[in-house]
């Protein structure tokens, strides 16, 4: 079937860390010929928008950075609509701080109405006590994506997932999700391709976000075997996904 857009993960999908993985530029520049929109959906909340499409430019892809949709992107919008002029308390890089303070969101270290949590790799003891004690008093609690682990360059290593689940332990509260496979995330990614869902592909390597996005919203997947989840564990699911190829190369966008 030919698909009339895509929604494409980035990590273990397009790189792992500073590597680009084979056959992700071609697919990239098949879809660029092709005229068929795309957005590249990701679960990273470390980087703003800009930086996002950045680190894909210098790696030697041909896109545009309103092609990007963070779950950092997806927060801001999330807190928005549903409490504007709400006071959040961020743990996460400075540029999950300054996408969310970009939105007109007021960050405090404080008596915060909510906690927002995004992967930080400064994370310690201080921060986490902050964060429970403030959940706790009745702060209510945001995870920007559910990402237990991530591919590097090296091999996996801990998401925000895990760390999430550390306030979650401690606090006995579970967060509001919004990346994948919420959809939160899906359905303004969907939007902003202005197409119906059946004319969407979702492409990813993580069963546990990428894929159930898709099957949880009513949109097809195609699995690539370069990532978080390999083909053998993806056999053994109930529900699968659509597709399944070991890399990008095998796939035809026409």
């Amino acid at each position: 079937m030919k698909y009339k857009g895509y929604l494409i993960d980035l990590d273990g999908t397009m790189y792992n860390g500073t590597a680009v993985i084979d056959g992700a530029v071609d697919f990239i520049d098949r879809l660029n010929e092709a005229g068929i929109p795309y957005v590249f959906l990701t679960n990273n909340a470390t980087k703003t928008q800009a930086e996002a499409a950045q680190k894909l430019i210098d790696m030697g892809f041909h896109i545009h950075p309103e092609t990007l949709y963070t779950s950092a992107m997806a927060t801001a919008a999330y807190l928005k609509e549903t409490d504007p002029g709400a006071t959040v308390y961020a743990i996460g890089s400075d540029s999950l701080k300054e996408t969310l303070k970009d939105a007109g969101i007021t960050l405090t270290e404080a008596d915060a109405e909510y906690v927002v949590m995004g992967l930080d790799t400064e994370i310690n003891y201080e921060k986490l006590s902050k964060a429970a004690l403030m959940i706790n008093n009745g702060s209510k609690f945001i995870s920007t994506n559910p990402d237990r682990k991530f591919p590097t360059e090296q091999g996996l290593v801990p998401g925000n997932g895990a760390l999430v689940a550390v306030l979650a332990s401690a606090t006995d509260v579970e967060p509001v999700v919004i990346g994948k496979p919420q959809g939160i995330i899906l359905e303004s990614a969907v939007a902003s391709l202005d197409l119906p869902k059946e004319a969407v592909l979702m492409v990813g390597d993580n069963y546990d976000t990428d894929i159930l996005t898709g099957i949880n919203g009513g949109v097809d997947t195609l699995h690539v075997n370069t990532g978080v989840t390999s083909n053998e564990e993806m056999n053994s699911k109930t529900h699968r996904p659509t597709y399944m190829i070991n890399n990008l190369k095998e796939w035809s966008v026409d």
